[in-house]
């Protein structure tokens, strides 16, 4: 009955190895989604930012279009004001010389019809140098008339050309405007079509995540329950297997004692030994002869660890690009790059190759999407580090480990076939040599090695349950 609650609870704890191995692929998933999320909405700020901007300039086209149809309208009115004065002049330049004639007519009709008896001969010599000198000044007045409103109408046309063209050069530009606003406006609703699915995206991928983070608490949860009732059954048959070690012990101990007991009788009575005696005493020797072995076999472990502080582990690196390999750890564990320069590197096609030995060489692939952020750090952690990894780490699902040994060596490696960056581990002598361990062993009998044994193993298991 104990070897089977021992089975059940080495099963419970391969169970409980399994469920925190999916966990932590679980997270490692989380992590990614995480890192998904964040991209889409650094895309996501970067886009309502040239939304902003495009509508800003679309505010200043369409304030520069707005200016520009009120200069031209202004260019209009002052034509229209031009032309307007131009027509006044014309009209009170012949209102004058109209004027003028009828003054002149009438001033001739008076001096005709009161001195033409008297003054003929005077008036008509007056007469005549009269309209001489009036045709004179008519005459420069209608010239100077002329020349002013023949000026005054070149102006208005050069500057109705002038103004003209420039209405055209505003009309071809406010034109241009609005091409240029269409366009802007069609971009922008092309950007938040796609600010809107994106948005539609990030939620259900946000959805995902939380029916994933639920489930996986959920599930959890379950375990931590089946846990503690295995923990809990585990924990009474090891009292169960307590009780009855103790009992075991008892009787042991009463057994040894009988035993001597019926030695002693022998002897006093010079009788032969029984052979149950013979019998029983041999499992005993053979108990002891096989803890002897036992303890032999930690001093030859004992021994290979102090030989293998004898050697140093020396690591050699290099790198022929922005991207270096900062750390291999020495278990197998994980692999550290940083990428040293201050832009983004984009990983896809890239491979981490490692070299063991003759072991086969094994390939690790970057994800299609992963970006390396300038002077970031990103470590691969292997599936059985059962080590928590951060959120821009990433896990090599298909193998446990990156492997140790003697001496590792790993490339990195670019989709053109480029060997970027290297780095080795190699384990050398000191220079010492290591000093030779005695191999004698203390004599130790089958029964206090297997009481020894048993409180050891009594401990133990109360240590487990406790942790």
């Amino acid at each position: 009955r104990n070897s089977k609650t021992e089975a059940d609870f080495s099963l419970a704890q391969s169970s409980l190895k399994d469920l925190n191995a999916q966990l932590v692929a679980k997270e490692a998933d989380l992590a990614t989604a995480l890192n998904e999320n964040r991209a889409l909405v650094n895309q996501l700020r970067e886009l309502k930012e040239q939304v902003v901007t495009m509508n800003m300039s679309l505010e200043d086209t369409k304030k520069h279009l707005h200016s520009e149809m009120l200069r031209r309208v202004d260019v209009e009115n002052n034509l229209k004001t031009v032309q307007e004065q131009m027509a006044f002049q014309n009209l009170l330049h012949e209102d004058e010389l109209k004027e003028a004639k009828r003054v002149h007519e009438s001033r001739v009709a008076e001096l005709n019809s009161g001195l033409q008896r008297e003054y003929e001969s005077k008036f008509l010599s007056v007469l005549q140098e009269l309209r001489k000198q009036h045709e004179e000044q008519i005459q420069g007045y209608r010239e100077e008339v002329e020349r002013t409103c023949r000026a005054r109408m070149e102006n208005a046309k050069l500057a109705a050309v002038k103004q003209g063209e420039f209405a055209h050069a505003a009309q071809e530009e406010l034109m241009e405007a609005r091409k240029r606003a269409d366009s802007l406006l069609s971009q922008l609703n092309q950007y938040q079509s796609k600010t809107a699915a994106m948005e539609n995206k990030i939620k259900e991928l946000q959805d995902m995540l939380d029916y994933d983070r639920d489930f996986h608490r959920r599930r959890i949860a379950e375990k931590e329950q089946e846990i503690l009732q295995v923990q809990k059954q585990a924990q009474t048959q090891l009292e169960e297997y307590e009780h009855l070690l103790d009992v075991k012990l008892a009787l042991d101990l009463e057994i040894s004692a009988y035993r001597k007991m019926l030695e002693e009788e022998e002897q006093r009575l010079n009788l032969s030994p029984s052979p149950s005696s013979q019998s029983t005493a041999t499992p005993a020797t053979s108990q002891g002869r096989r803890f002897l072995h036992g303890k032999k076999r930690k001093l030859k472990e004992t021994k290979k660890r102090e030989l293998g502080a004898a050697f140093e582990t020396i690591q050699h690196a290099s790198a022929s690009g922005n991207i270096s390999i900062e750390e291999i750890d020495a278990d197998g564990k994980f692999v550290r790059l940083k990428n040293n320069s201050d832009e983004d590197q984009p990983l896809h096609g890239w491979v981490l190759r490692r070299h063991i030995g003759t072991v086969s060489d094994v390939i690790y692939k970057f994800p299609s999407r992963f970006i390396l952020q300038a002077g970031q750090v990103v470590t691969i952690w292997g599936a059985a580090a059962g080590a928590s990894p951060g959120p821009s780490d990433l896990i090599w699902k298909s193998q446990k480990s990156w492997g140790t040994g003697d001496n590792i060596d790993v490339t990195l490696i670019t989709d053109d076939g480029e060997e970027l960056a290297e780095r080795k581990i190699m384990l050398v002598p000191r220079g010492e040599e290591s000093s030779e361990l005695d191999d004698d062993y203390e004599e130790i009998t089958g029964s206090e090695m297997e009481f020894a044994s048993q409180t050891k193993r009594r401990r133990k298991k109360k240590c487990c349950l406790v942790s």
